[in-house]
């Protein structure tokens, strides 16, 4: 096969990579105008120094999606909006301890809607404890340039 033939053939291929990623996310685009063109993701921090159980972490990610998502929801709607209509993408990542975390958040909360998550203390942490950090929802890009390269929990 010559090579004239193959390039047209590539070519060909990805217009329809293209077309089909349009037509999935063309309902979106009607509701949602901005969804061609960015994606929206929540992340949620824990400390990793803290000596917790599963089920812990799982409530406290839990109440941290909620509340990140009822902060944006009452500033920014459409943002949320977006964000339910491609699936609700969350990442859970670690920091060393609390100093990290709050430095993490006090450059954050800048530019992106962000809260600290704290522990009642009525289990396995004193009361107050900082567990995570919640940030977003909101964009990819604009999250990535706070937590890109950080470890996944």
């Amino acid at each position: 096969m010559s090579q004239s033939a193959t390039i047209p053939n590539l070519e060909s291929r990805i217009e329809s990579l293209v077309i089909l990623e349009i037509i999935i996310r063309l309902p979106a685009l009607f509701l949602y105008p901005f969804s061609l063109t960015r994606r929206m993701k929540q992340v949620i921090v824990f400390r990793s120094d803290l000596k917790i159980g599963k089920g812990k972490i799982a409530a406290h990610a839990a109440h941290a999606g909620i509340t990140g998502y009822e902060r944006v929801m009452s500033k920014k709607p459409s943002v949320v909006k977006e964000w339910l209509s491609e699936g609700q993408k969350k990442i859970v990542l670690k920091v060393k301890d609390e100093q990290e975390m709050i430095e993490l958040y006090e450059h954050v909360k800048r530019s992106v809607p962000a809260e600290l998550i704290r522990d009642a203390g009525r289990t396995q942490v004193e009361p107050g404890t900082l567990i995570c950090l919640v940030i977003g929802p909101w964009e990819d890009e604009e999250i990535d340039r706070f937590v890109g390269g950080m470890k996944l929990l």
